[in-house]
């Protein structure tokens, strides 16, 4: 047991403190956060408001902040206009080139945005450097295959020999992004990249909370030779700067809940522009009866609790074969409780703190209605305010039924349910049984078993032995939800083309498609016919 974790069911120590004594010379907010900092990062912000955002460490304010208006927003829209037909015109593999040299920056400069991130989302640094990775292979993908996923594809045409065909990729114009808290780096920027990359200008607001991370972003990427104008961010609430900016996208990328997601989604359509979305989960992870139960144990505490459950990927639902779960369950809390809390910007705690009120009040009301109506507390279930305002136990509960919240409900924060199953049909309906499909886990020594299972469940991403990163991380492959989950995925190729409009543009030479040579209609059309067969026999596609 730490001294940064109380046992479970016990009461926060008060009048303590449980973190360790900060080394001599330990940054705080006012040593990163600087008015200097703030000026530079805001430099080209449009907003006659004013705005702040705060830590969830303290819940003291970072920083004053512009606030954008709907007019602020429209002029943003027209001078990235501008600026995209220049960018547009800019050779792909020297558009590429720009995400080359940000990989480099973000690699040489983690320190400052790590800090960053750690004070605008409450992270354990370990937690935050996830995103560093993320972002870097994101743009080291986009950087190599760019010129590869864009360029002019030939296709086989209409007829044979004499009609070329060639597909071209054109930018969509202006993307209009939301992005969210929780990741302030990666699902901003690393989702910009391909958009820049594909030659498309962004509007982007992230949210204002976490709004320094997504500035700081935008200000290696000019220094990696972006022109300013083709990144413009606007700040404000959601409910108002939100829906200008899918009033005045030519594509609109979003993430967040399910509910909002749908409003994205029908403001989009009421303009016919494209939307990708990736909403809100309950992700379940299965542990079969051949698992390794210490690894599987190691994995749940990663797949439930990094970010403090903050992630849409995050295992909220565990379900463990009965004649293994006593032995993986007591494995798991021995693990959950020997978790550090801590606030410190530096390596070595297990979990940091829940963004801000909203959080901790879903996370509260989820554990106490699951206990008042007979769940058990495994681990956690108390509040740490000891620690900071919002910081929460890694809390398992064991009992759940469908009655409670917790059950169906998406929690986002550091909670996680057991259940136990007999048969693995029984574990593939259960796990299945969610309007959700983000992502799922399969534990199993048997590998071919493991990649069975998962193509029975319905998620965008499943990951066998492991949580949620080998599926995020292999950027070659497609990302995205199923269901309420969303639509659309990042990475891959699907995650640069969305960002485009195909265009064929079709060829003909020598003969016309229509009667020539003296055929009249009829034999013109006994000629297709004989050709159309012709084509089938010898396998032409």
């Amino acid at each position: 047991m730490t001294d940064s974790q109380a046992p479970a069911h016990a009461p926060a120590p008060t009048g303590t403190n449980p973190l360790a004594p900060a080394p001599a010379g330990a940054r705080t907010a006012a040593d990163v956060v600087t008015p200097e900092l703030v000026a530079q990062l805001t430099k080209g912000v449009a907003g006659s408001g004013r705005t702040a955002n705060h830590t969830p460490f303290t819940g003291e304010k970072l920083a004053d902040l512009p606030e954008s208006t709907p007019e602020d927003v429209a002029k943003a829209f027209d001078a990235a206009r501008a600026a995209q037909a220049v960018w547009a015109k800019v050779p792909v593999r020297q558009r590429a080139a720009v995400l080359l040299r940000f990989h480099d920056l973000i690699l040489a400069r983690q320190a400052e945005v790590l800090d960053l991130i750690q004070l605008e989302t409450g992270k354990a640094r370990l937690h935050a450097h996830e995103e560093v990775q993320a972002v870097a292979v994101a743009a080291r993908h986009y950087g190599r295959k760019a010129p590869a996923y864009l360029r002019p594809k030939r296709h086989a045409g209409a007829m044979p020999t004499l009609t070329r065909v060639t597909e071209l990729r054109h930018p969509r114009g202006v993307v209009g992004q939301i992005a969210p808290w929780n990741y302030p780096l990666e699902l901003s920027v690393g989702d910009a990249l391909p958009a820049f990359a594909a030659g498309n200008a962004v509007v982007m607001k992230p949210d204002t909370e976490t709004c320094l991370t997504a500035l700081w972003a935008r200000d290696l990427l000019i220094e990696a030779g972006l022109p300013a104008d083709v990144f413009q961010v606007v700040l404000g609430e959601g409910p108002v700067v939100g829906p200008e900016v899918v009033r005045h996208a030519d594509y609109v990328s979003f993430t967040g809940s399910t509910r909002t997601g749908r409003e994205v989604a029908q403001g989009a359509a009421a303009r016919l522009v494209g939307v990708s979305l990736e909403l809100g989960g309950k992700n379940a992870m299965l542990v079969l009866d051949d698992a390794d139960i210490e690894k599987a144990a190691a994995g749940a505490v990663r797949a439930c609790f990094s970010s403090a459950g903050q992630l849409c990927i995050s295992i909220e639902r565990l379900y463990v074969h009965e004649s293994i779960a006593d032995a993986f369950v007591e494995r798991f809390a021995a693990r959950t409780k020997a978790m550090r809390l801590g606030r410190s910007l530096a390596y070595g705690a297990d979990m940091g703190s829940l963004v801000g009120e909203r959080q901790l009040e879903t996370v509260t009301r989820h554990v106490d209605e699951a206990v008042e109506k007979g769940a058990t507390v495994v681990a956690g279930g108390t509040a740490r305010p000891d620690i900071g305002p919002y910081f929460y136990e890694p809390t398992i509960l064991d009992g759940v039924e469908d009655a409670m919240a917790v059950c169906t409900e998406e929690t986002f924060g550091p909670v996680v349910s057991i259940y136990r199953f007999k048969t693995e049909d029984e574990a593939v309906e259960h796990a299945n049984g969610t309007p959700y499909g983000l992502n799922s886990s399969v534990w199993t020594k048997n590998g071919s078993r493991g990649r069975a299972v998962a193509a029975r469940l319905r998620t965008g991403t499943v990951n066998v032995n492991e949580g949620y990163a080998p599926a995020y991380g292999s950027v070659q492959s497609p990302m995205g939800g199923m269901k309420d989950s969303g639509l659309g995925r990042r990475h891959g190729s699907e995650g640069i083309l969305k960002y485009t409009e195909a265009q064929t543009v079709a060829q003909q030479r020598l003969l016309p498609m229509a009667p020539s040579l003296g055929m009249d209609d009829e034999k013109y059309a006994a000629f297709m016919s004989t050709s159309l067969r012709v084509m089938k026999a010898l396998r032409l596609r």
